[in-house]
């Protein structure tokens, strides 16, 4: 998910499944929010944020109130989106993971303290005390000492490096924070935790997610990778920006990614998975077991520690205009973020791939579950939505999120483009390169990611990252021995300062990189890379 969304997040017809819920008393309108109305609400604020297609999975006290599609599988075609369309979800595949370990707790087969290294004998991070004392609990909570999606190029966009490779290269990611002294998102961590798992099942992380957990919640159209969707013709496509306008984009694949993203669902079974874990791990009509107890996925006790918290987070300050959404506690659980809103405690998560962003919230206290799938990138439009949801089977007061995150969301915006800009505007117009272009040409390498390579092409100099096919891009001049790369898909919304960093002698020591926009999304951590000149050894 992008900086700005990140920060932003902090009757019912027609086509899916509906049941008859008991919903809180309705909250009644006020002079600023009409009263709720599930279908309006979900269109306007899909024509607010430039959402193409929606799924809104809702519910309360053991029953599905709504599951349910709204709009378009791809913009420009007429295929509904309904209750069984296919969304990617992301990182809501962590709970999924978290799970998967709580059920491996259960059973004895590991410990939530056990060192790392006990089940993945070669594992290594940066540093060796890390290395011995990181436990399968850090692996969850991000907590590690990696800086925020630390090592994402790894994985994403598509790369050709297998999971083994990544768990492989963490050991040369250098450590932002101390072990263990501050939150900070990463994904790499749990590639190693579905590691895990795999190693225990003797099967993929895929393969025992779905033998575990998707067939006995019921979830029997949910996939764990794109491979294993190809064939499913109800499921939708990605979506993305291009020049400020909403596209269609191709999906990108991530099987190395598995344990931190690979989950495509619908609401229909999202309902059924939020309905477990509202009931701490008992499996909805599965009846009793021999000894007479409930059938359960996991153990209340393995809920209790999947939601309590385990790293704090830092709590930002919203807009005046969010003001109410402002949590009293923030923190991160294990496959959960925690925090309240109202007094209630809520345990969420979001998830971000290319063209696709979901929500999912839960509240414990009021048996409460409310998952949001998009075909867009737009962190605003599920924010908007969760609490306008909240707000009616809370009991709370209306409050027109809608209007009110489509303006901070525009304001941030138009900030931004301002912003980049001025920036623009400084440039030493008149400044030139210290070397020849073909000078900047050749192979660099960085310790973690590999080689990036400059070439010369019909008259431009392309930047290409040798493991990510997708990643490639002409540079322009902007002043001195900065350029900016204009990357070919033009969806990733990510172009990059590349600056050259010279030796007294004018040799190339090395490039850094950094995002023009705050408004990239993390995962493309081009900051941490520290590219060196690859040594040609010269011929005796």
């Amino acid at each position: 998910m992008n900086r700005l969304a990140a920060a932003l997040l902090l009757a019912f017809t027609a086509t899916g499944v509906l049941a008859q819920g008991v919903p809180a008393a309705p909250a009644a309108a006020t002079a600023e929010a009409p009263a709720f109305n599930l279908e309006a609400d979900v269109l306007r604020s899909m024509k607010t944020f430039d959402v193409p297609g929606m799924a809104i999975a809702i519910v309360k006290d053991g029953k599905v109130v709504a599951a349910r599609g709204f709009g378009v599988r791809k913009l420009g075609q007429p295929a509904p989106v309904d209750g069984q369309t296919l969304f990617e979800v992301a990182s809501n595949s962590k709970a999924f993971t978290a799970v998967a370990l709580a059920m491996l707790v259960d059973e004895g087969k590991l410990a939530w303290d056990d060192p790392v290294t006990r089940h993945l004998p070669d594992f290594q991070m940066f540093d060796a005390y890390v290395t011995h004392a990181m436990t399968v609990r850090d692996l969850l909570t991000h907590r590690s000492g990696l800086g925020l999606g630390a090592g994402d190029l790894l994985w994403w966009p598509t790369t050709t490096f297998t999971a083994d490779e990544i768990i492989e290269k963490l050991r040369y990611i250098r450590p932002a924070t101390s072990f263990r002294n501050s939150y900070a998102y990463d994904n790499l961590l749990y590639i190693a935790a579905g590691k895990i798992i795999a190693s225990k099942s003797g099967k993929s992380w895929g393969e025992t997610v779905r033998e575990r957990i998707l067939t006995p919640v019921g979830m029997r159209t949910t996939t764990t990778s794109l491979a294993e969707s190809a064939g499913v013709l109800n499921q939708s496509n990605a979506h993305a920006r291009i020049d400020d306008r909403i596209a269609a984009v191709k999906s990108m694949p991530v099987p190395n990614g598995a344990g931190a993203v690979g989950i495509n669902t619908n609401a229909e079974d999202i309902a059924r998975w939020m309905m477990v874990l509202l009931d701490a791990g008992k499996l909805a009509n599965a009846g009793k077991d021999a000894q007479g107890k409930d059938v359960r996925l996991f153990s209340e006790a393995r809920s209790r520690e999947m939601w309590s918290a385990q790293t704090p987070i830092r709590i930002a300050e919203p807009k005046p205009a969010l003001a109410a959404t402002r949590p009293n506690f923030r923190a991160y659980g294990l496959g959960f973020e925690l925090k309240d809103y109202k007094g209630m405690k809520l345990a969420t998560h979001g998830g971000a791939l290319q063209g696709f962003y979901s929500q999912v919230t839960l509240v414990p206290e009021a048996k409460l579950g409310i998952a949001i799938l998009t075909n867009a990138e737009s962190g605003p439009a599920m924010a908007s939505l969760q609490y306008r949801i909240l707000d009616q089977f809370l009991a709370i007061a209306p409050t027109d999120w809608i209007g009110r995150f489509g303006a901070v969301t525009q304001e941030a915006h138009d900030k931004e483009l301002a912003r980049i800009a001025k920036e623009a505007g400084r440039r030493v117009g008149k400044s030139q390169p210290s070397l020849p272009l073909a000078a900047y040409d050749g192979d660099y390498v960085d310790a973690w990611y590999g080689k990036v390579s400059i070439t010369p092409e019909g008259g431009k100099h392309m930047l290409r990252f040798s493991r990510t096919p997708d990643l490639s891009g002409p540079l322009e001049h902007f002043q001195h021995d900065t350029f900016i790369v204009r990357w070919k898909e033009r969806n990733f919304n990510a172009d990059a300062y590349v600056t050259f960093a010279l030796n007294p002698d004018g040799s190339i020591e090395r490039i850094k990189m950094a995002p023009i926009s705050t408004e990239t999304d993390f995962s493309f951590d081009f900051a941490d890379l520290n590219l060196v000149p690859v040594k040609v050894k010269k011929a005796e």
